[in-house]
């Protein structure tokens, strides 16, 4: 974890102190964009839902498609300058810990492997942000957040529902493991009339429940693998414990994990991630904070993931 203090009396802290000023004037021009709203937009809203000769309902919905444009442009100004506050904070954790970091890229393969063996949920559209890249320990990683979303209702009432939202990470483990190995909360792969499945399918790949030894492992986790001895070695206490803490510090839930071919995967819901940027100053600290702690969690994963596993390369 980089030395906070240090950050903030460096490079980082005088971006910040500059961005108050910046900050003051997004607000300052946000208000002023609302007040001219009010005083032009108001009038003529009022003077069409009397004068324009239409339905009623229809006024309505245009009145609402205004105010929804209104909104959005008299917000951006303030989503600007939270946004320059956000990547200047993740660029100044990046250069401390001598990771890469881009606010926007494409899919990698981190997301595919994530897609095509269930660790997120079907969808209808989805965006990636926030990509972070370098070395934990010995081991290369790629991290993002990705946003799923999926069209539910009909009619008027159709509308974008968030399925997933959260980071998915990948860690090279520098061996090659034998077998594909899937880790997910207890529950997610049911018979249809009840009960655990025997094994499940992605593609053409099968894999069968692993039968755990650790205590009281069941109720939260299942492990499904086409290694059953490969995958009892992998998922052992210590790994499982950093990946509740990992969980734990990106406030998230439902966190799971793939190991297939040289890579490690983790996906967790974890909500809006990396968003350092406020419009309070004095929150600053506190975001640099909380993101040097998620990259701290990460870090400890890897190690926990430094064995001698026997595999070739």
């Amino acid at each position: 974890m980089p030395d906070i203090d240090r950050l903030m009396a460096g490079s980082l802290g005088t971006f910040l102190q500059e961005q108050r000023g910046e900050r003051e004037a997004a607000k300052g021009e946000a208000w002023d964009r609302a007040w001219k709203a009010a005083m032009i937009a108001g009038p003529l809203a009022i003077l069409g839902l009397i004068l324009v000769p239409v339905d009623f309902g229809l006024k309505i919905w245009a009145c609402f498609a205004v105010v929804t444009f209104i909104g959005v442009w008299v917000w951006k100004p303030i989503a600007a300058a939270k946004k320059r506050v956000k990547i200047g904070i993740n660029e100044g954790i990046a250069e401390a810990l001598g990771f890469t970091y881009e606010h926007d890229g494409e899919k990698g393969r981190e997301y595919e492997l994530a897609e095509q063996f269930g660790l997120l949920p079907d969808c209808d559209r989805s965006g990636v942000e926030d990509f972070w890249s370098g070395t934990l320990g010995d081991h290369a990683f790629k991290l993002h957040e990705a946003h799923l979303e999926e069209r539910r209702g009909s009619g008027k009432n159709r509308r974008w529902v968030t399925v997933f939202r959260g980071a998915i990470l990948r860690i090279g483990s520098g061996r090659t493991f034998h077998g594909i190995t899937l880790l997910q909360r207890a529950g997610k792969h049911k018979k249809w009339f009840g009960g655990r499945k025997d094994s499940v399918k992605f593609g053409d790949h099968r894999l069968d429940i692993v039968d755990m030894v650790h205590p009281d492992f069941d109720d939260t986790f299942e492990v499904w693998s086409d290694d059953q001895t490969e995958a009892r070695y992998l998922v052992d206490p210590l790994y499982v414990e950093r990946l509740l803490e990992l969980e734990k510090s990106f406030e998230g839930k439902d966190i799971c994990s793939l190991f297939v071919e040289g890579d490690i995967l983790v996906a967790v819901r974890s909500g809006n991630m990396f968003e350092g940027g406020t419009m309070n100053p004095e929150s600053d600290r506190f975001m640099v904070e909380k993101c040097a702690g998620q990259f701290a969690s990460m870090g400890r994963l890897a190690k926990s993931v430094q064995k001698d596993f026997g595999f070739t390369r």
